[in-house]
């Protein structure tokens, strides 16, 4: 009989039955990643109608806020599984284990393209990355060549004369968010990099380098919207001249409503994120308690349906929803440890 500790408070309990432990709660609890969420959340909910078991409850917090609360413990008053938009890093590995998670089971489930998008009724934008670094960028270079000053750009065609004299107006996720660390990896941190000056830093200063590079701006420039991605879409409605940054199942959801931003000349399209030529996506993850699988009922059965072909193949419910499915030969070799609950190695 397997012995399971519940954190409760400061106090712990220890429950010696699995049975017991599924009387405190008979349904999956997912947290995490704004982005993962709709995915998750339509497989929730066809699983909820297709099965004996109770829909899984799925809540938006987050990348790095889900990851952090599912790290926090096993038992029924701790998180399943954790969606995120970016892959767990080591230190949040380090956490799950100092609270005792162990055994975590690692779905990589597609890709996403994330993308800055604007309303329809306005002109679609064509930046580089090196645009949007000397937008966003908390320091830029000082143009007479010493050091770093405080971004001074008021406007798109202060950054490149080639872009519209509109003002930087960006809405964006929190710190906490996936999109939001991706959009720094894959945006701002190579668009720095396309600047000589801070390029250089990589071998003479790299603590500079990373803080030049990550740092964006927090002068009113870029707007934290919060994890509600729909919420910067309306947002995006009523202000036209403002831009947003979410993944891009939600602008193939809000099609009528929005447009994305060419990135280097290309447009994000479900085949140009798909054939690697959009710039900026990133893969799509879910941690699952192998703990937790086979007393928190309907866990095993919930990831069956999850790498199931009707739900995240080529043609499945996922891609549908905006989903970039993996090569058929990628799908094959996560199902297979999927089933086997293979657990994370890093």
């Amino acid at each position: 009989m397997k012995k399971v500790l519940l954190s409760l408070g400061l106090a712990t309990t220890l429950v010696s039955s699995p049975a017991l432990m599924a009387q405190g709660r008979d349904y999956i609890s997912i947290v995490g990643s704004s982005t993962v969420y709709p995915f998750s959340t339509v497989v929730a909910e066809r699983f909820g109608r297709k099965t004996q078991f109770s829909t899984p409850k799925v809540e938006s917090t987050g990348s790095g806020g889900g990851l952090k609360l599912f790290c926090q413990g096993v038992g029924v008053s701790h998180p399943d599984i954790a969606n995120a938009s970016r892959r767990i890093k080591k230190s949040e590995v380090e956490l799950c284990e100092s609270n005792g998670v162990k055994g975590i089971v690692e779905v990589l489930i597609g890709y996403d393209g994330i993308v800055l998008a604007n309303s329809k009724s306005t002109d679609q934008l064509d930046v580089s990355r090196k645009d949007l670094f000397l937008a966003l960028a908390k320091q830029v270079p000082n143009p007479n060549g010493s050091g770093f000053i405080a971004n001074p750009h008021k406007t798109w065609k202060d950054v490149n004369p080639a872009l519209p004299a509109t003002k930087i107006e960006v809405l964006g996720p929190p710190p906490t968010s996936g999109t939001r660390d991706a959009f720094v990896e894959l945006v701002m941190e190579e668009g720095c990099d396309e600047i000589p000056a801070i390029a250089e830093l990589k071998d003479s200063d790299k603590n500079k380098h990373k803080m030049v590079c990550q740092s964006i701006r927090e002068d009113g420039a870029f707007i934290e919207a919060g994890e509600n991605d729909n919420l910067i879409v309306q947002k995006l409605q009523a202000n036209p001249k403002a831009l947003g940054i979410f993944g891009f199942s939600f602008l193939d959801q809000n099609s009528d409503k929005v447009q994305g931003s060419k990135i280097g000349g290309v447009a994000p399209t479900f085949d140009s994120i798909s054939d690697g030529s959009y710039p900026v996506s990133r893969p799509l993850y879910f941690y699952v308690k192998k703990a937790h699988v086979g007393v928190i009922p309907g866990i095993r059965e919930y990831l069956e349906e999850f790498t199931s072909e009707r739900a995240w193949g080529e043609d499945g419910y996922l891609a549908e929803k905006g989903m970039i499915p993996l090569s058929e030969e990628r799908r094959d070799e996560i199902a297979q440890d999927v089933e086997n609950l293979e657990a994370l190695s890093m």
